[in-house]
């Protein structure tokens, strides 16, 4: 096997980073709510089957055991809810009226596992340090799988300025427009100077409102305690209405990957969205001059691995080893002495981890001492407001 030296690929990291032309996005997953604190998505799992009891437990459990993961639970009792007519009809045991009530208990669950008054939000607030300072000829985007609000309060910590598809304080309304506005579009177009912020599968602040119509508001907070969270929709066709804000931002996600010149990071992210993986594989295959980096905590997915030896615009990065411009290889181990801890340490490649890699961006966005009390301002006032 080819061997690779993590040298050369962190300053080539840092070049593309310094190419101003370039469209920058940002796809982060689990894994960067994990470096702070919270629950990865098994962790979420096990803590919501342990709350249920009863009828309830036993059909989460089934669920697990069919390899169904949260998300697809979530859309199997919303399909349960559409599809039965009577109180008497029943399907995995559940009438309509039952599935309606497990998603709203597992949804405030889902809030109640993600608070983060106990989370350590350094890892964010160093990425969000490297995200506002950004200056690039199109603005920066995340996008991010995550519910939970460790990117808005380190964002708001920071007092960096953004747009996340919703315009308002107490109940923000989506703005579809405003989101499938292209550069073009001048008229409807933002300020560069606005991170852009996606949550694709929805958020601990989103809610339903106006139930014929099953409208999403963005609150200040997250949702109450009898209130369930707008996450993740379902996927039927009969509830249009309640899929809008998702549909949409998954457009902004597929539109941003095909935008030219695009240079789109994943952190965090394990290659289990089939609908995401597909979005991302087609971007690669047909945008040969963008390029794609994938950091995996874990090993590199198999089908990652299949997509970057036959894509040299596709980087897939992990622990031990790595496969660079279609090249399979395991990182050459350097002088320990000879770089710093966020880039190697005993177990390997260091940036596979978000907060390393968060902790190296900010580190590339402005000079230590700045950094280093800005942050340290941060962190205490982020320490005292929990």
């Amino acid at each position: 096997m080819s061997t690779h030296q993590i040298t050369p690929f962190v300053n080539g990291l840092s070049a593309k980073l310094a190419t101003r032309s370039r469209h920058v996005c940002i796809l982060l997953g689990a894994g960067a709510s994990k470096a702070c604190g919270l629950p990865d998505i098994n962790d979420l799992q096990n803590q919501i089957t342990k709350e249920l009891d009863g009828e309830e437990q036993d059909f989460f459990e089934r669920q697990l055991a069919k390899q169904r993961n949260l998300e697809q639970i979530l859309s199997r009792l919303r399909r349960i809810d559409a599809l039965l007519d009577s109180d008497i009809e029943q399907v995995d045991r559940l009438t309509a009226q039952h599935a309606r009530n497990l998603d709203n208990k597992v949804c405030q669950l889902i809030v109640k596992a993600l608070d983060i008054k106990e989370s350590k939000l350094s890892p964010m607030l160093h990425f969000v340090a490297w995200a506002g300072r950004a200056d690039y000829k199109l603005p920066v985007e995340v996008f991010t799988t995550n519910y939970d609000l460790t990117l808005e309060t380190a964002l708001e910590l920071h007092s960096v300025p953004y747009f996340d598809g919703f315009i308002g304080a107490l109940r923000a309304r989506f703005h579809t427009e405003l989101v499938e506005a292209k550069v073009e579009d001048i008229h409807n177009w933002l300020p560069s100077f606005l991170l852009r912020v996606w949550k694709l599968h929805g958020s601990v602040n989103w809610e339903w409102v106006n139930e014929s119509k099953a409208e999403v508001v963005r609150l200040g907070t997250a949702v109450g305690d009898e209130t369930p969270a707008a996450i993740y929709p379902s996927d039927a066709k009969y509830d249009e209405s309640r899929r809008v804000p998702f549909i949409v931002l998954q457009d902004r996600f597929r539109r941003a990957l095909h935008q030219p010149e695009t240079l789109m990071i994943i952190s965090g992210y394990s290659f289990n969205d089939e609908h995401i993986n597909e979005m991302i594989y087609s971007a690669i295959k047909r945008r040969p001059r963008s390029e794609y980096i994938a950091f995996c905590f874990d090993n590199i997915p198999e089908t990652l691995e299949e997509v970057a030896t036959t894509s040299p615009n596709l980087q897939a990065v992990g622990k031990s080893k790595a496969i660079l411009n279609g090249v399979l290889g395991k990182w050459k181990k350097p002088e320990l002495d000879s770089v710093p801890c966020y880039l190697w340490n005993t177990e390997g490649f260091s940036l596979v981890n978000f907060a390393n890699l968060a902790s190296y961006l900010a580190k590339s966005s402005a000079s230590q001492s700045e950094q280093d009390d800005r942050l340290g301002e941060m962190l205490s006032r982020s320490t005292t407001n929990a």
